[in-house]
């Protein structure tokens, strides 16, 4: 059996490897260029032009990039490791998610107990019981509860009481006025009118889904007036809110606040941070103002709209043709392998990880990494020191930080043990719920714990990296650690390009505009002198109107102050990887490879891992909610503020790839 394992791990990373090969001797992908263009007009497009035009979108996706790539290639590993896996528990949860019959047979039973303790509801004072009911079985609705580190303490965890309950990807899709937010809510208002109207058939009883579209737009709308915005939320201060019991009671007097908290499953609490107070004393108005019949329907709602995936194909079919198609642009439903792939990933992430590891990642890839990590941890130490913006005082914190940081490679150095979940191969809605139970009960018992930094917050097959502002920790999963971020059998240009980038980029986290305002600790603080706060300010809007500038869709803008931790990431971590890999070459510096110098496979190999198409639908919701700036913008935005790319492509001033304002944060 092990040598049986170790012998299709073997194949499956030679294939992976394979397939992401660029058939160059540097590692630039040539196929990927359109070398017709100007690099001083257009990097993007020259970096990435032929793989645009030959990459289309798939039917099954709304945006396809060098990421979705590695993420297919990864799934497609995960996927044989599942079909292989027999009669285990990654085995058995999969093979549930693929029974679509017995999925069929069931209909709405999986979702009919909810259902009954909604309709049970006699008075608004049992509300409160009612969701701790509804939240233990993964239905967000109301607002979000959640344990994690105290932002100032974070050594301990806390429980955090958040904004939430919206069906829509964000508030302002229910407050902006222009002709596409109003045609998309009278297409959201058309989606829970066809899922009432489903469930109305399979429960044999005729409601009115006219009349229940109403109640939940105008309970939903009402709590999105009340709700934070993103870019406020991006400034910790506005979200911490430290308060007792006592205190909560008090904003909401509709709600049973003590009753929650009691019986949710956490240890009892003296005080908790109230993420958004204004948001839960307007949750109480709107809960007095609103009738008992509609706050059932309401709740009726979320319960459908968090589980329609899960119910026969008709309600999955209808969640994807809102969620996906008109939301986000996506053409065709994945087909059920993929999506089973990824509910096995969520529900029991790190049990496939761990085989994941096995037949996809090399100690090779975690020692580079590795040794990425330290290479650019130094130059970041120098970058601090040559800043002549920062005072000495601030520097001195600023160090004491970067010492600090932790770096996990890979894969937790302990897996985490789901023994205790029951997985039953013909029951996938109750496998679901059982994993999604294991996960609170993990989350909740954290209170009163010492925080635990050796924990990840993503699974090893993940295509992404993070940084951790309260654990003070960079974390790079096994999945990105391979082509074209890392490849073996690249040049180090090109690798420096790729994962030096990533790693500089989640190191400079730690410094951006969110991540400076916490130590070296992890806790929020304000460690800068005022003259040296204000000089990063300055840096900092910079970008933002740099970046207020693109447009990635007709009427569409990159909201730089939404988008600024992640555009000062991208122009800090190049810098990193690039002073990195010229220190590394200092004593030789090679030739021409592939008809580019050292300097200018570094800025290709940079620029082609954010290759992407992406349909106008996901555009536009991208610069609405994510605070990443598109791939053009990750690569032309960045590269026009740097005068070693200009120097490497001999670009002049006056060129739309040299910035008149070029913006440095570090």
């Amino acid at each position: 059996m092990y040598t049986l394992r170790c012998l299709i791990a073997a194949a499956l990373t030679t294939a992976a490897l394979q397939a992401a090969d660029a058939p160059s001797a540097s590692g630039v992908d040539l196929k990927a260029m359109d070398t017709t263009v100007n690099p001083c007009q257009n990097f993007y497009q020259y970096a990435c032009g032929a793989w645009r035009k030959n990459n289309p979108i798939p039917a099954d996706q709304s945006r396809w990039a060098r990421f979705n790539e590695l993420a297919e290639r990864n799934l497609a590993i995960e996927r044989g490791i599942l079909e292989k896996a027999g009669d285990s528990q990654i085995g058995d949860f999969y093979a549930a998610c693929m029974d679509e019959p017995a999925i069929e047979r069931k209909g709405i039973q999986p979702i009919e107990p909810l259902l009954k303790q909604i309709d049970a509801l006699a008075s608004k004072r049992e509300l409160a019981g009612e969701m701790v009911l509804l939240h233990k079985a993964g239905v967000r609705a109301l607002f979000s509860f959640r344990v994690s580190p105290d932002d100032k303490k974070s050594d301990q965890e806390i429980a955090h009481v958040d904004q939430g309950g919206l069906g829509l990807p964000d508030r302002d899709y229910y407050l902006k006025t222009d002709a596409r937010s109003v045609e998309l809510r009278k297409q959201y208002e058309e989606h829970i009118h066809a899922l009432f109207t489903l469930l109305g058939k399979a429960q044999g009883a005729g409601g009115d889904p006219a009349a229940e579209t109403r109640a939940v737009m105008d309970f939903e709308t009402a709590l999105a007036k009340a709700s934070m915005d993103r870019v406020a939320r991006r400034d910790p201060a506005n979200t911490y809110h430290k308060m007792t019991v006592d205190d909560l009671a008090l904003l909401t007097p509709e709600f049973e606040w003590k009753h929650y908290l009691s019986t949710i499953g956490i240890p009892p609490v003296e005080s908790l941070d109230v993420v958004a107070p204004d948001f839960v004393k307007a949750l109480d108005a709107t809960i007095a103002n609103t009738s008992l019949a509609d706050l059932k329907t309401y709740l009726r709602w979320h319960v459908i709209a968090a589980h329609g995936d899960m119910l026969p194909r008709a309600f999955d079919e209808e969640d994807f043709r809102f969620n996906e198609h008109i939301l986000r642009g996506t053409k065709e439903m994945p087909p059920r392998w993929k999506r089973c792939v990824r509910a096995t990933d969520r529900a029991l992430g790190e049990a496939l990880g761990q085989e994941f590891v096995k037949a996809a990642f090399n100690g090779a890839s975690k020692e580079k990494a590795l040794q990425l990590v330290g290479e650019i941890e130094m130059e970041m130490r120098k970058d601090i020191d040559n800043a002549v913006w920062m005072t000495p005082a601030t520097k001195q914190q600023a160090f004491e930080k970067l010492r600090a940081v932790a770096n996990k490679i890979g894969y937790p150095e302990k897996w985490r043990d789901y023994s205790s979940v029951k997985v039953a191969r013909d029951d996938y809605f109750g496998d679901v719920l059982r994993a999604y139970d294991f996960e609170l009960r993990r989350n909740f018992g954290k209170i009163g714990k010492p925080v635990d930094k050796s924990e990840w917050g993503m699974t090893p097959p993940t295509v992404n990296a993070y940084y951790s502002p309260n654990m003070n920790n960079i974390n790079f999963p096994a999945g990105i650690l391979q082509p074209p971020f890392y490849n073996p059998r690249a040049g180090d240009a090109v690798n420096y390009g790729g994962i030096g980038a990533v790693i500089g980029h989640e190191l400079t986290h730690g410094f951006d505009d969110e991540g400076r305002k916490y130590d070296g600790a992890g806790n929020l603080r304000d460690w800068w002198t005022a003259e040296d706060g204000k000089a990063f300010e300055a840096r900092a809007e910079c970008i933002v109107k740099e970046y207020n500038g693109f447009s990635p869709a007709p009427d569409a803008h990159v909201n730089g102050k939404l988008t600024l931790g992640e555009n000062a990431a991208d122009n800090g971590g190049i810098r990193l990887a690039y002073t990195a890999l010229m220190d590394s070459l200092a004593n030789h510096m090679p030739g021409k490879t592939d008809g580019f110098t050292p300097q200018q496979q570094f800025f290709l190999g940079y620029a082609q891992i954010w290759c992407e198409n992406t349909t106008e639908q996901s555009a536009r919701m991208q610069a609405a909610t994510n605070p990443h700036s598109p791939g053009e913008f990750r690569a032309n935005g960045v590269l026009q503020n740097l005068p070693e790319f200009q120097e490497a492509f001999s670009c002049k001033v006056g060129d739309p790839m040299v910035s008149a304002d070029p913006c440095r944060v570090w």
